[in-house]
C-alpha cells in the first residue's frame, strides 16, 4: 500500500509529521498553507508542489487522504471542505471547537464512507500501553479516583506562533491529552460535576489569553471513575506535573509520568499495591517511540482494507464534548451532562480496560516466556534472608516469571502475596517449580509437588523441574523450610553421614525424570524441566524420555556461558534459563562490562543480562535491593550488537569454579 497525501496547514508540526512519513508507505504530494512562504519552504524540501489555497490544492492534487495541520479554530472547516472533496481526513486536535460541528463532521464523513481520524493517539504510546496493560490486569481493583494535569506552560515563551493556542484556550490544546487517554481507557464521561476557570496570567505580558488560562473539572466516568482534571496555561510545563496521571483503585495505585509522552523511560510508569510505595514497572522488551505520521498510516491502512475508520474520530468528538461541558460547567459550577452535546450516530470506540483481562499470555500449553523471571531462593551471601518485600516489588515492577524451589523454603509466603490485594493474577505468572534431590523416588516427589501447589495456592505448575539430576538419602518432610532453624533446614536438605559426606540415593535419572513425567501425566504441571544439567545428562533424558524437558535451567554467565548445552538446547527446541547470572566473583568488576555499560546506558549488571536475553536465554537474577529489581527488569529491552557479544563471550574461563 502506497498513498498519497496533502498537507493543509505548514508550519512546525507539518515538518513533524512530513519527518516522520519517511518511515512509511504514505508520501507528500503537496502542501497548502495560506502563508505561502511556508508552503512553498516546505513542498521544496519534499519536492512536491505548493498551494496557498486549498480548493485549488484538492482540485490538482488527487491525494486521497488530507492531513490537517492548521491552527486549532480552522480545523473543522478545513476537514469538512476536504470530506465535501470526497477526501478521508486525519486532522490535528481538536476536531473541532463545537461539539456539534464535530458531530457533523462525523455525519458526513459516515455518509460518504470516508475515514476521519483526530489526534491525538497517545494511547499508542509505550508508557500509555504499559499502564494499559496492568490496569487490564485488574491489579488495581475498581478504579474510582484519578487526577489529571495539562499543564501546558506560558506558550508565549516556548512557541512561535501562540495566537492560536491564546484564542482557545488550555483545554483544547492540552487537556485532550489526558482526557483521549482517559476516555480510550475507561470510555464516555457521563458528567462534569464541578468546574471551575481562573484568568491568571502575568501582567508583563502584552500577549494574553482570549479563554480562561486555568480550569479545573471533577468528570464522573460512566463506567464509575471520577476524575480531577486542571488544564493550565499558568502553571509552567516544567512543573511537576507536566501531563501527569494518578489513578487509585481499591486495591492499587498507578502512576503514568507523561499521558502525551511518545517515547519511554524507566520509571515514566509506576504501580503501588495498598500500603507499600510506587515501584517502577520498565518495558520487559525492545520499545520504540510513536511518531506523528503512525496514526495518519493506520488510518490509511483502514481506507485500503475497505473499513475506513472512523474510531478515533467519534473518540475526539467526545473530547469536544467534554471540553464543552466543562466550559458550560464554570458559568454555574455544574453539574453539566456531557451526552446533551454527543450528536454523533457513530458508535463509541470500545475502551481498552476490559475487567478480567490478563497481563500475561493466556496460552498456557506453550513455553512463552517473559524475557526475565525472578530468582526467589533465600540463601544470599552465604545466610538466609527473608525474601518477601523484595518479591512483592518484583511482581509490583512487572516480573511475571518467578523461579520458586521447595529448597527455597518460602512457597507459602509466595502464595500469600499472590493471594493478596493488588497482587497479579497467578495466571498471569509463569512459577516454575522445583523438587530437591532428596525427594526423587515417586511416592515422596508426589507429597513434595502437591505441598508445594498447595502452599502457592495454584492448581498446577507452569513448569516443574528436577532442582539437580542426582538424587539424595531422604531425612524427613520439607515443609516451609523458612520456619525452622537454619541447622534443621540444612539438616534436612543436605543429608550426611558420621564423617560428613553427603548421603546419596539409588535413583538413576531415568527413574527421576520417569517420576517427573508421572508428576506431568496427573495434571500437577504444564511442562517439564531439568536444571543444573551437564550435556550428557540431557542427551539421557533425550534419548529415554517420554514427555521432553521443555525447558533447561543452569548456572550461566560469561565467566561460564555454556553455549555448547545452550546451542544444543535451542536445535532440540527446548527454552533456556539462567540462574545466578550476576553472583559470580568479581564479574560485574569487568572492564569489558562497564565499557559496553557506557555505550548502551547499562550497569556491569544489565550489560550480563542483555548479553544472555540477546542469545534467547531468560535470566533469572535475584536481588533485594528495590532499585536493582528495577534496573534489571529493565535491561532485558536492550539487545546488543555482535560486537559487544563477541567482546563478552571472550570473558569465558575454562575452569571456572565458585
Amino acid at each position: 500500500m502506497v498513498m498519497d497525501c496533502l498537507f493543509v496547514g505548514a508550519g512546525a508540526i507539518a515538518s513533524e509529521y512530513a519527518a516522520s512519513l519517511q518511515s512509511t508507505r504514505l508520501s507528500l504530494a503537496g502542501v497548502c498553507d495560506i502563508d505561502g512562504e511556508r508552503a512553498e519552504t516546505l513542498g521544496a524540501a519534499y519536492d512536491c508542489p505548493s498551494f496557498t489555497d486549498l480548493e485549488t490544492a484538492l482540485a490538482h492534487i488527487d491525494a486521497p487522504i488530507v492531513v490537517n495541520l492548521t491552527s486549532h479554530a480552522a480545523h473543522a472547516d478545513v476537514t469538512r471542505t476536504a470530506l465535501e472533496a470526497n477526501r478521508h481526513v486525519y486532522s490535528q486536535k481538536p476536531l473541532a471547537l463545537k461539539a456539534d460541528t464535530a458531530g457533523k463532521l462525523l455525519a458526513l464523513a459516515r455518509d460518504r464512507n470516508l475515514a476521519l481520524g483526530v489526534a491525538p493517539e497517545n494511547p499508542q504510546g509505550p508508557s500509555q500501553r504499559r499502564a494499559a496493560r496492568i490496569l487490564a490486569s485488574g491489579r488495581l481493583g475498581p478504579v474510582q479516583l484519578g487526577y489529571a494535569h495539562a499543564h501546558v506552560g506560558r506558550v508565549t515563551d516556548w512557541h512561535e506562533r501562540p495566537d492560536s493556542f491564546l484564542d482557545i484556550g488550555p483545554l483544547y490544546d492540552g487537556a485532550v491529552y489526558p482526557l483521549t487517554l482517559l476516555v480510550s481507557w475507561f470510555g464516555p464521561v457521563e458528567t462534569v460535576r464541578i468546574a471551575d476557570a481562573l484568568d491568571v496570567w502575568p501582567n508583563r505580558e502584552a500577549q494574553r489569553p482570549a479563554a480562561s488560562s486555568h480550569v479545573e473539572a471533577t468528570l464522573a466516568f460512566e463506567s464509575g471513575p471520577v476524575v480531577r482534571l486542571t488544564a493550565s496555561f499558568y502553571a509552567p510545563h516544567r512543573s511537576r506535573e507536566f501531563y501527569g496521571l494518578e489513578l487509585h483503585g481499591d486495591d492499587g495505585s498507578l502512576y503514568l509520568e507523561g499521558t502525551g509522552a511518545m517515547d519511554t523511560a524507566i520509571d515514566n510508569v509506576k504501580f503501588g499495591r495498598n500500603g507499600h510505595e510506587y515501584t517502577p514497572v520498565p518495558p520487559q522488551s525492545p520499545t520504540s517511540s510513536i511518531e506523528y505520521a503512525d496514526a495518519v498510516e493506520r488510518l490509511a491502512q483502514s481506507v485500503a482494507d475497505g473499513a475506513p475508520s472512523r474510531a478515533t474520530g467519534r473518540r475526539g468528538a467526545h473530547v469536544v464534548a467534554i471540553c464543552n461541558g466543562i466550559e458550560d460547567a464554570t458559568e454555574n459550577r455544574g453539574p453539566v451532562e456531557v451526552s446533551r452535546y454527543n450528536t454523533s450516530a457513530d458508535p463509541f470506540p470500545h475502551p481498552v480496560v476490559e475487567p478480567g483481562a490478563l497481563d500475561g499470555s493466556s496460552d498456557r500449553m506453550a513455553i512463552r516466556l517473559p524475557p526475565i523471571g525472578f530468582g526467589c531462593s533465600r540463601f544470599r551471601d552465604g545466610e538466609y534472608v527473608d525474601r518477601r518485600e523484595s518479591i512483592a516489588t518484583a511482581l509490583d515492577a512487572g516480573y511475571r516469571l518467578l523461579d520458586s524451589a521447595e529448597l527455597y523454603g518460602n512457597e507459602h509466603r509466595i502464595g500469600k502475596l499472590l493471594a493478596a490485594p493488588g497482587a497479579p493474577d497467578p495466571e498471569a505468572v509463569f512459577i516454575l517449580g522445583k523438587v530437591w534431590r532428596t525427594n526423587h523416588r515417586w511416592e515422596q516427589m508426589l507429597e513434595a509437588a502437591e505441598r508445594s501447589l498447595e502452599e502457592l495456592g495454584i492448581d498446577a505448575f507452569d513448569s516443574y523441574a528436577l532442582h539437580w539430576p542426582e538424587a539424595w538419602v531422604h531425612r524427613g518432610q520439607l515443609n516451609r523450610l523458612a520456619d525452622h532453624p537454619v541447622e534443621r533446614q540444612e539438616a534436612l536438605t543436605f543429608p550426611e553421614d558420621d564423617e560428613g559426606n553427603i548421603q546419596t540415593a539409588a535413583i538413576s535419572l531415568e527413574t527421576a525424570w520417569e517420576n517427573l513425567e508421572a508428576i506431568a501425566d496427573r495434571g500437577l504441571t504444564r511442562t517439564l524441566t531439568v536444571s543444573n544439567v551437564t550435556t550428557p545428562q540431557l542427551e539421557r533424558i533425550l534419548e529415554t524420555a517420554r514427555v521432553r524437558p521443555s525447558i533447561v535451567q543452569i548456572e550461566r554467565h560469561p565467566y561460564r556461558p555454556q553455549n555448547d548445552l545452550v546451542s544444543l538446547c535451542h536445535e532440540e527446541g527446548i527454552r533456556v534459563v539462567a540462574h545466578s547470572p550476576l553472583s559470580a566473583p568479581g564479574l560485574l568488576d569487568e572492564p569489558t562490562l562497564r565499557d559496553i555499560g557506557d555505550r548502551y546506558g547499562l550497569s556491569p549488571a544489565g550489560v550480563v543480562l542483555a548479553w544472555n536475553v540477546t542469545h534467547h536465554v531468560v535470566p533469572i537474577p535475584s536481588s533485594t535491593t528495590r532499585s536493582h529489581i528495577v534496573s534489571n527488569l529493565a535491561a532485558v529491552k536492550t539487545r546488543l550488537g555482535p560486537e559487544e557479544i563477541k567482546r563478552i563471550d571472550s570473558l569465558r574461563k575454562t575452569n571456572f569454579e565458585r
